[in-house]
């Protein structure tokens, strides 16, 4: 949650300090988050260059629009700017949540794909949270809502779905890096080999490939070969074979 801490704090300053001041604070906690990154070499993500942009635009209009229209629409720019994020993030495959970024897919394919589906889910998920904190908040600031209707569509729908999509983020951030790491289950992979190779030649092979994949500190055992190798297109002298195996700490 480290990625969102720029607008948690912008929408918790706001209403008790005036919301050019809160968006300034926001944006230097957001610079802040990208000046420690680059100092320490960590990959820049999507999400803090996404707040830092919300931000400057919140401060800009905060400033020369007056109190009134910084308190309207303040908000909806926070959640647009979330919104434009999550957007960015579903169109170029870019993690939205830390720990997919920071684990990245396991090597072998069956898992990857389980591992790339639930990452997609999760950046969906917060599309459609911060759409939905967008419209209501857009809504509010157009309608001539005051009192409660005003603060639940301002502030009530979009906390509570910023809320459900933090808990369901992390609930599949956590299924992913089980997923990455648990040495359980059976993974797939394949390799190439000459067609006149004995089975012995083969699973020494295989036991090479896998051994590449299972990474520092584990082993591969249970190592399998498929039923029978598939002919290389245009090449008649190699097949394919296709693999299964598991791993554990090596010993």
């Amino acid at each position: 949650m480290a990625g969102f801490a720029p607008w948690i704090v912008y929408w918790v300053l706001d209403g008790n300090l005036p919301s050019a001041v809160a968006a300034m604070v926001a944006l230097v906690l957001a610079a802040g988050a990208l000046l420690a990154d680059r100092v320490t070499g960590t990959p820049v993500q999507a999400i803090q260059i996404g707040s830092a942009a919300t931000f400057v635009a919140v401060t800009i209009m905060g400033t020369l629009g007056g109190g009134t229209v910084a308190t309207a629409w303040g908000p909806v720019v926070s959640y647009g700017g979330l919104l434009a994020t999550t957007l960015f993030c579903a169109v170029t495959g870019t993690p939205m949540v830390r720990a997919f970024a920071v684990v990245g897919p396991p090597t072998d394919p069956s898992r990857s794909e389980e591992f790339a589906t639930m990452r997609v889910l999760a950046t969906r998920i917060w599309a459609v949270a911060a759409a939905v904190m967008t419209v209501a908040s857009a809504a509010t600031a157009i309608a001539p809502w005051r009192g409660v209707p005003a603060t639940v569509g301002t502030w009530g729908i979009p906390v509570l779905a910023f809320g459900v999509a933090a808990v369901a983020s992390r609930i599949l951030s956590e299924r992913a890096i089980s997923a990455a790491a648990n040495p359980g289950v059976v993974r797939r992979t394949s390799f190439v080999a000459f067609r006149e190779l004995a089975i012995d030649e083969l699973y020494y092979l295989a036991r090479e490939k896998v051994e590449r994949e299972v990474g520092a500190g584990m082993e591969a055992y249970d190592v399998n070969l498929g039923s029978a190798g598939t002919p290389l297109t245009g090449d008649e002298s190699r097949e394919s074979w296709a693999a299964t195996y598991k791993v554990r700490e090596r010993r």
